[in-house]
Order: structure tokens, then C-alpha cells, then sequence
């Protein structure tokens, strides 16, 4: 199975699997991830391969895919005339796309901003997946995971989870966590939460805090994603990628002040700035189509790093740290990768 990791990742890139275990129900799961930790051969897990590079050598060792499914909702009373809340317990393997679709049309309020956003169900926590002013923390109750390290099930609170932008617990400690279940608590409604986002309120045609139906939010954030070459198209190369290959980071003051006066820039609550990736990648000259070999930064978003067709991870690797030195000699500001790197690093 010479292709089988680059099959199964939204990069079309990445070399073979040593062995492939295809999984469909949780005792499954853990127990082709427990054998092989316990062998001293930890497994590679796999679900959407959206946020995931692999080498050119591949994996070695096992590779566990997860195709686990399972959703099951309850509803929790608000009282007082409230409609009150849906508790959705999600399987890790269920697509994350048709979770958002669901809600939308079941009237749960809370991820409509989160369509388009490819991969699983269970990775969502792992990244605090986020876009358009909505990110998973805010309304994940719990995640039910398997401690490869103590070798049991827990249940992680909200506030156990270590979320931040972009991040978890369950990234800060890699290879620990395996997510077998996600909680969500989302509201009844048929508008959507305040919209928080200053470009999905122009697409809108509305103002920030304002609520829409939830159809119309999807449908615009869908349309945004789309010119952004953000919503996967196998005909399409543009959309060959993990999405924002490196994330916004995230500057002292000090630092921020340092940049260009206009520079977008987001303050955050504990007097950091966060500041627009794509703004300091453009800025440092690469423009987006940049690169002639396979490997470019997409024609529709310079976040977006992008396999051509025949590309190799190495190539695409090339290109990052192209643009990571580009940006790090023109502002003094280092960009991380967003995706896991397995068997390669920048």
C-alpha cells in the first residue's frame, strides 16, 4: 500500500504506512492503540488527515484510522420559557462538516461559523478548531478520552481541556490523548449566535453582534471559505492543503508595536496582540500563485500552503520554511505551523 498515507490526507502527501488498521467502533479503537503503546510501537492515529503532514518516508509503525461514528442528542430544559440546550454526544471518527450541517438544520446554535472546516469530529478539540469568530471551545461540554499514558478513560471538563487560541491540552501533550468522544452544548434557536467577525458581517451585509438565520450564516461562510480555496475540491489544487499552514501569532506589545502601523492586529485579553499571519506573508513579498515548483502558496490565500499535483512533502516543506525566513528577516516575527508534522519538521 505504497500511497496509502498520501490517500488519506487532504495534502495528497506523505509516504507509506507500515501497517494500516482500519477501526469502526470505540473497543476497537483503543485496543489497536493500547497493543501498540504497549508494545513500545505507538501508533500513528489518523482520522480526516486535514491537519496533517507526512514525511516521504512514512510511518514505520502502525497507523490506526478512525472511522468510529455515533451521534446522540439530549436536551437540556433552560425553564422560564427558554427553549434550553442540545447535549450532542459525537463519536471522534463523525465528519465535522456534517456535524455543522446538522445543527444548522436541527436549529443548534453555536458552530454555524465552523462550515467547511474539513476532518473529524474528535481533532476538533485537539486544535480548538476556529474560524469567523466561533471556535469549538466555546461550546464543547467535555471530551471523553483514552490516557495512553495511565492507560484509562477519562472525562475532560471544558475547563480541564487547556484551550487557547489554536491550542489544547490534548496538543500541549501529544501522543497522550486519544479523543473517543466530544460533548457539545449548543443552544435552540434559529438565529445564529452574534456574529463576531468583521469580513462574514460585510459578506452578511449586517453589523457585528447582529444574529442571522442560521442557513444564511453557513451559507456565507461557505461562500467566504470557497474564494479562499479553503473548502476541499478534488479537481481542484488550490484546495491541496491542511488550510492556514501557519496560525496568526500571537505578539507581546512590545513586539507588535514594532510592525507597521496598519498592520491588522487583534489585542487580547491578557495584553498580548495577535496579528494576521497572511497580512506579515504578503508583506515579506510572497504573493499568492508564489513558487514554480509543485508545491505553491495557493493562488486564492497565502495562508494556504499547496500541493500542485506530484508534489513531494518535501517540497512543500521547502516552501515553508521559504516563507517562515521570508517573514522572520522582514519583521523579526517567527510563524509556527498549524498542522502536525509527523516524520519531517520544519
Amino acid at each position: 500500500m505504497p500511497d496509502a498515507l498520501a490517500a488519506l490526507t487532504t495534502l495528497r502527501l506523505g509516504g507509506p504506512a507500515g501497517e494500516l488498521v482500519e477501526v469502526h467502533d470505540e473497543q476497537e479503537l483503543v485496543a489497536a492503540v493500547a497493543s501498540g503503546d504497549a508494545a513500545g510501537r505507538p501508533p500513528l492515529v489518523v482520522a480526516g488527515g486535514s491537519n496533517l503532514v507526512v514525511g516521504d518516508d512514512g510511518v514505520p509503525g502502525r497507523v490506526v484510522l478512525v472511522r468510529t461514528r455515533g451521534i446522540v442528542v439530549e436536551t437540556r430544559d433552560g425553564g422560564g420559557g427558554n427553549r434550553g440546550n442540545a447535549v450532542v454526544r459525537v463519536a471522534a471518527g463523525e465528519s465535522w462538516e456534517a456535524l455543522v450541517l446538522r445543527a444548522v438544520r436541527e436549529g443548534w446554535v453555536g458552530i454555524e461559523t465552523l462550515a467547511g472546516i474539513p476532518g473529524s469530529v474528535g481533532a476538533t478539540p485537539v486544535q480548538n478548531v476556529g474560524a469567523y469568530g466561533q471556535d469549538v471551545a466555546q461550546t464543547i461540554a467535555w471530551v471523553r478520552a483514552w490516557d495512553r499514558a495511565e492507560r484509562r478513560q477519562l472525562t475532560l471538563d471544558n475547563a480541564d481541556c487547556g484551550f487557547g487560541y489554536r491550542t489544547s491540552r490534548f496538543k500541549a501533550e501529544p501522543g497522550r490523548f486519544l479523543v473517543l468522544e466530544v460533548c457539545f452544548e449548543l443552544a435552540f434557536g434559529d438565529l445564529s449566535a452574534p456574529v463576531a467577525y468583521a469580513e462574514l458581517a460585510r459578506r452578511l451585509g449586517c453589523e457585528l453582534a447582529e444574529r442571522r438565520p442560521l442557513a444564511e450564516v453557513r451559507d456565507a461562510v461557505l461562500a467566504l471559505r470557497s474564494a479562499k480555496g479553503m473548502v476541499l475540491d478534488s479537481a481542484d489544487h488550490d484546495t491541496w492543503s491542511v488550510g492556514s499552514f501557519f496560525t496568526n501569532p500571537v505578539l507581546t506589545a512590545e513586539t507588535a508595536a514594532t510592525l507597521p502601523g496598519h498592520a491588522p492586529r487583534w489585542p487580547q485579553s491578557d495584553g498580548q496582540v495577535k496579528v494576521s499571519a497572511a497580512w506579515l506573508i504578503r508583506q515579506a513579498g510572497f504573493e499568492p500563485g508564489h513558487g514554480t515548483g509543485p508545491a505553491r502558496i495557493s493562488t486564492k490565500h497565502t495562508l494556504a500552503l499547496t500541493n500542485q499535483g506530484g508534489a513531494a512533502t518535501d517540497d512543500l516543506l521547502a516552501l515553508a520554511r521559504e516563507v517562515q525566513g521570508g517573514v522572520r528577516a522582514r519583521f523579526g516575527v517567527t510563524l509556527h505551523p498549524e498542522p502536525v508534522l509527523v516524520g519531517c519538521s520544519l
